[in-house]
């Protein structure tokens, strides 16, 4: 069965339409022409603003409210693949298929975050028989890797007041606040040297983890590949000196790496010590992460003799020094919101980029003096191992506003199609929201979505049920405003 054959119909044909355009961040432009195509083809308004937002009009239908509401959502995705997937994210589609009640992706990231969300207001406008206000539909651009998009939008390009963010990944529940971010990048100077006589390269490599959203997942009990790998090594240069060939791991900054792997050069007698270190590792990993991580492997690969210099042994026990001891994950809990993640940091990627090394964090906090705080932390802690640190300008977060209107509807809406109520709450991950805020101070806003698991991973799959019961809340909500 064909994707586009799922009822309803429109829908899941959106849907699959944008599995098969290439999108990732900072490369959209194949996505917005498809948007301002549709647009032109179904008579619609549109406008398109300096950064590439895109908003599309259509007035009221079966309906004679007059107060506009604006549907969001983002156009990128996040581009993550299997070690062993040939893909070209730039040009390839998404190889999207249906497994039971779940659509899924062959060996990468499926792009329902925020290609659903994208399909549901593209559902609405193309429409012929549903009720809903004039409405606005909002395409944003490169929220994934800066929400460079909300950042920049202009003033003018919005009339509404109400907003539905479709950019949530939660069955039934209701979100009405999120957390700001920032980003703390260390870099250190690649300082190489010849590689020691007679050595040989191991390759050391953590993989199989399930990965996931840095923020919504980062309490889930997953392990980082990038700590796992500074752990192997911490234990080897306790008896060995480290000479580092080559680090890489992780690659997004709002994903928790599933893979890391590092050459070392070492003298071929070394090779038994580090073979029985990895795996005394290994089997002690498999054991703390026994329910969550149930394919981890950690692996030892001996190799030829290495070409061109290694890092020297003070910069590489160094760095790894840097990585072990790095705070990560969930730092702070909500004193308001039981089992709420209020503050957290992900160890996102460690890349040899020319004679630098960087390593990528990222902290979320739904109270912005933590989230500084503990960016600053971070600073002072790569700065003390001898890196020069850069951080982001940061995103706001979204204050929970409990006595909304189009809250109220929303929670409505849910009670109406599963006959119970949703959860109302918050989420630990950055919503375009409050950048809209920033813009439109008197917007009252909420956001929705279908059950999508392991977003921001290879295994990322959208609930086909669930969407279906998505589709069915957005048609009573727009119905009811």
């Amino acid at each position: 069965m064909k994707i586009s054959e799922l009822k309803p119909t429109a829908l899941w044909s959106f849907f699959e339409n944008i599995t098969r355009i290439p999108r990732p961040s900072k490369h959209e432009e194949k996505v917005l022409a498809w948007l301002r195509s549709f647009a032109q083809e179904s008579g619609l308004e549109y406008r398109q603003d300096a950064a590439g937002n895109i908003v599309i009009r259509k007035p009221a239908q079966n309906s004679s409210s007059t107060e506009t509401v604006i549907l969001q959502s983002h156009v990128d995705m996040v581009c993550e693949k299997d070690s062993d997937v040939k893909i070209d994210f730039l040009n390839d589609p998404i190889e999207a298929y249906i497994d039971g009640n779940f659509i899924k992706a062959h060996g990468t990231t499926l792009g329902a975050d925020c290609g659903i969300g994208m399909a549901s207001a593209l559902y609405v406008l193309d429409s012929k028989e549903l009720s809903h206000p004039p409405i606005e539909a909002l395409f944003t651009v490169d929220e994934e890797t800066g929400l460079t998009g909300a950042f920049s939008l202009e003033a003018d390009m919005l009339t509404g007041k109400r907003l539905i963010n479709l950019d949530s990944e939660d069955e039934e529940q209701v979100f009405i606040g999120c957390a700001g971010g920032i980003d703390t990048v260390a870099s250190f100077h690649a300082e190489r040297q010849e590689t020691p006589k007679g050595a040989v390269a191991v390759k050391i490599s953590v993989g199989g983890l399930c990965g996931g959203h840095s923020g919504d997942n980062i309490n889930s009990g997953l392990a980082n590949a990038n700590l796992l790998l500074a752990r192997v090594c911490h234990e080897l240069k306790k008896e060995i000196p480290l000479f580092i060939a080559d680090i890489d791991g992780g690659n997004l900054r709002n994903a928790i790496p599933r893979e890391a792997t590092v050459t070392l050069a070492v003298e071929p007698s070394q090779i038994p010590f580090i073979e029985s270190t990895v795996k005394k590792i290994e089997k002690a990993a498999k054991a703390e992460y026994h329910r969550t991580e149930t394919s981890l492997k950690i692996t030892a690969e001996k190799g030829g003799e290495i070409s061109g210099k290694v890092l020297c042994a003070e910069l590489s026990g160094r760095l790894i020094d840097s990585i072990f001891t790095a705070v990560n994950g969930v730092t702070a809990f909500s004193q308001d919101i039981e089992g709420f993640v209020e503050t957290s940091t992900n160890l996102a990627s460690i890349k040899i980029k020319g004679d630098e090394i960087v390593i990528s964090t990222s902290q979320r906090s739904s109270i912005d003096s933590k989230k500084e705080w503990l960016s600053d932390m971070l600073k002072t802690h790569f700065e003390s191992f001898g890196a020069t640190v850069w951080q982001s300008d940061g995103y706001p977060g979204w204050a929970p506003v409990t006595d909304s209107p189009i809250v109220e509807k929303t929670v409505e809406a849910y009670r109406k199609v599963y006959g119970r109520l949703p959860q109302v709450k918050a989420i630990h991950a950055g919503l375009e929201c409050g950048l809209f805020l920033a813009v439109k101070p008197e917007l009252d806003m909420v956001s929705i979505g279908p059950d999508i698991k392991n977003v921001h991973s290879p295994s990322e799959r959208l609930d086909i049920e669930s969407t279906v019961k998505f589709a069915e809340v957005l048609e009573t909500l727009l119905a009811s405003l």
